[in-house]
């Protein structure tokens, strides 16, 4: 992937994962609203039927009262009175039958006692009733068995009570009497929350609420009357509420005023699940999206690795070839081939530049062996001490060529653990040609070792170029090498203190440095000890 293609890509992915997640957010909201919208409607709906009840069984409950006195004669003398009077006449002059129609409205009126409404005692109210009377005649000529005319006459009557004028002039009356009874003479706690629960389920909302009845024409701390539920709480939000008790001009003193404690947990409950699985998808898009970012970002890392040790090897075999090639060169020379000591030089110069390279191809071996855990180290107890001593002397003439010094400081009253010999040799060299490499004038080295906490601690100290905080995060990651300008000016491959930190993980020990800028660098290595 070229430069820009990796910057199209990472600019991309993030407006695409924003996107998808304000998307799943504003649909999670949208059917959190729609779900409240609804739950709204419904409970608006159930506070108009139950407002509707509460008049209608208040209504016929007097009503039936009313009817019981009626049927037994309580309700005083009756005085009627014609109000409407409606005549049809029609003849037919083939038959000479002549048809009519008469329809009457009465108007019964009545006194009815106290009891009716609980007013107080020896107060009576008028009632006026309405009764509907319906008469129709035929009158026509005919004849008889001795065939003399006679006239013939047909009646029929019909009365009833109409009944939609009865129960709206009986509500009327009742409506406007009903101002003077108390909340508590109308309407009872457990009526009204019979009728809210059956009204609720009748609209499929099982739900926990509260309720109370106020008095707008108190005083305003005292409009709560005792129609109340006991866990009512007059400053919880969302309150729903409704005239109740509406007179005939539909205005009302009262007000009913349902809460629900657990609306929020209700309305969340039927897209928690939804919620829960965008929570889970949207995470593992999440998820993906950063794996990939890192992929990306790591594939881009190797591959500019990739070149970087390409780039290095080829170097490192560079040199060694090319020296290879002047000694065999300079071997073909008869004077060179009859010249002992000069052709022992020669022999021994390709003896080490092939060593060189072998050393290379097999730090390369077995970094990949470590990585795929093929790499066997048998441990003995050995004397860290002299494992230092040689690998000082393994570099010694790097050091001596460089007219540098290295310093040992020794101290540690125990120095037994448990170590591979070759490999734990091997740390130690990689860490002091590091810092022979890293060092621009004469390397200046010390080694010191002692005890602590039941470990051996081996610090090597030098007095390089040192590493910024950035170096210092990785330079113990594989192929990784800090660049000093010229690419190749510092030989190597990356692998040394890859390898360095492999090799003491498998001893049970750890490995890590501190360094500053110009000042140089320590490491240091903690190997337990044997007790």
């Amino acid at each position: 992937m070229n430069k820009k293609s990796y910057i199209v890509t990472l600019i991309l992915m993030p407006l695409a994962l924003i996107g998808l997640i304000s998307i799943q957010v504003y649909w999670v909201n949208s059917s959190i609203n729609n779900k409240e919208e609804a739950f709204t409607h419904s409970v608006q709906q159930t506070l108009n039927s139950v407002a509707e009840l509460v008049e209608l069984r208040e209504i016929n409950r007097y009503m039936t009262r009313f009817i019981e006195l009626k049927g037994k004669d309580s309700l005083g003398s009756l005085k009627s009175s014609q109000i409407r009077d409606l005549v049809f006449v029609q003849e037919d002059k083939k038959t000479k039958e002549t048809f009519t129609y008469k329809h009457q409205v009465l108007e019964e009126g009545y006194k009815v006692p106290s009891e009716l409404f609980n007013l107080p005692k020896g107060d009576t109210t008028q009632i006026r009733n309405y009764v509907s009377k319906q008469t129709s005649r035929t009158f026509g000529s005919n004849k008889g068995i001795d065939g003399q005319p006679f006239n013939n006459t047909t009646i029929k009557e019909k009365t009833g009570r109409i009944t939609s004028f009865d129960k709206a002039m009986f509500e009327e009356l009742f409506r406007e009497i009903s101002v003077k009874l108390s909340i508590e003479d109308r309407i009872t706690t457990s009526q009204l929350n019979s009728l809210i629960e059956r009204e609720l389920k009748n609209r499929g909302l099982n739900i926990d609420f509260e309720f109370a009845v106020y008095d707008k024409s108190l005083p305003s701390d005292k409009q709560r009357t005792s129609v109340s539920s006991l866990k009512f709480n007059p400053k919880m939000n969302n309150i729903y509420t409704i005239p109740l008790l509406r007179n005939q001009e539909g205005a009302s003193h009262y007000e009913l005023e349902v809460q629900f404690p657990d609306r929020q947990r209700y309305l969340l409950s039927s897209v928690i699940m939804m919620a829960i699985w965008v929570l889970i998808f949207t995470s593992v898009i999440v998820w993906a999206f950063a794996k990939t970012l890192i992929q990306l970002r790591t594939q881009k890392q190797i591959s500019e690795i990739k070149t970087d040790f390409i780039n290095n090897m080829t170097h490192e075999f560079k040199t060694p070839i090319a020296t290879i090639n002047l000694a065999l060169d300079a071997m073909k020379n008869p004077q060179v081939m009859q010249d002992y000591d000069k052709m022992s030089f020669y022999i021994k110069m390709l003896r080490d530049e092939n060593k060189r390279m072998h050393a290379h191809v097999e730090n390369v071996l077995q970094i990949s062996k470590l990585d795929r855990n093929q790499v066997e180290i048998e441990k003995e107890p050995l004397d860290a001490h002299e494992l230092i001593d040689n690998a000082v002397a393994h570099v010694q003439l790097l050091i001596d060529d460089r007219k540098g010094r290295i310093k040992k400081h020794l101290q540690a009253e125990n120095s037994d653990i448990l170590a591979n010999e070759m490999h734990f040799t091997n740390v130690i060299v990689n860490i002091l040609e590091n810092a022979i490499k890293y060092s621009p004038e004469a390397p200046e080295i010390d080694v010191f070792t002692e005890v602590a906490h039941n470990k051996l601690v081996i610090r090597i100290q030098d007095k390089g170029q040192g590493m910024s905080k950035a170096v210092l995060k990785k330079v113990f990651e594989k192929f990784y090498r800090e660049h000093t300008g010229d690419l190749h000016n510092v030989k190597g491959h990356g692998l040394g203190l890859a390898y360095v930190k492999r090799i003491v993980k498998y001893h049970d020990g750890e490995v890590y440095a501190e360094s500053e800028k110009g000042k140089g660098s320590t490491f240091f290595i903690k190997i337990p000890l044997i007790i």
